[in-house]
């Protein structure tokens, strides 16, 4: 079964049809940029695009990077704050929308570094912001946001994402010292069994990863990037059965 899955991010909205059995892309990926400012009505126009890209008509799962219950959504951290409140599922013609990292997750659990793993495993995807998935024994927590934990008086993203690193023009050896502080904060509220970590710099995780030091065990995701397309597809193709 073949299922649309569209991650929306704070820089770009990417997308492909995805072989939701065996958890991998069936076409190569399109991806468009955000556009700015991030209103619903612009954003949705890019997922039309996409569909329409493939000719999609069958069932789509779409991420979101904010709280989503119900299809709604409910926070908006790193996209337009007018999206509080909206029926993301209702504007995206009936699509299954789930949080991004929470979609990227499932499809680690399922296919990549997360599969078979009980006890508490916790999957982070460093990109505009640090998003979360928690897992406790196979089973999701939805909508953690851990990203927003608080280091030195503000959003841990702000000082430990991809973008702060960016931002603030840190070397990956200077950026791996937030992330390891951000990592043993976040170890001392959970003590996980596995770290799964996610996001575009899980493909350059051999850059930075060596240099940070926890205690608990922490691996590049498996789907790379791919896993928000992956896991909304698969939520999408579980609702229709």
């Amino acid at each position: 079964m073949e299922v649309l899955g569209i991650d929306i991010g704070g820089s770009g909205i990417k997308g492909a049809p995805v072989d939701v059995s065996a958890g991998k892309l069936a076409q190569e990926r399109l991806r468009i940029p955000t556009p700015h400012p991030s209103k619903p009505e612009p954003v949705a126009e890019v997922v039309r695009q996409i569909a329409d890209h493939f000719s999609w008509s069958g069932p789509i799962g779409v991420t979101f990077p904010g709280v989503v219950r119900d299809g709604v959504v409910r926070t908006a951290a790193n996209v337009h704050h007018s999206w509080i409140g909206v029926d993301a599922a209702e504007l995206f013609g009936g699509a299954t929308v789930i949080n991004d990292a929470d979609a990227a997750g499932i499809a680690e659990m399922t296919f990549g570094e997360g599969r078979d793993r009980r006890g508490t495993v916790l999957m982070l995807t460093f990109g505009t912001g640090i998003g979360s998935a928690l897992f406790i024994d196979g089973v999701l927590v939805p909508n953690t946001e851990l990203g927003h934990l608080e280091l030195h008086g503000k959003d841990a993203e702000r000082r430990a994402s991809d973008k702060a690193r960016e931002d603030d023009d840190l070397g990956w050896d200077k950026w791996a010292e937030r992330v390891e502080e951000y990592l043993r904060h976040v170890e001392m509220l959970f003590s996980p069994s596995l770290i799964v970590v996610g996001g575009g710099v899980s493909k350059k995780a051999h850059k930075w990863l060596p240099h940070v030091r926890i205690d608990t065990p922490i691996v590049p995701a498996a789907l790379q990037n791919e896993a928000g397309i992956i896991g909304a597809a698969q939520m999408a193709g579980t609702r229709a059965g």
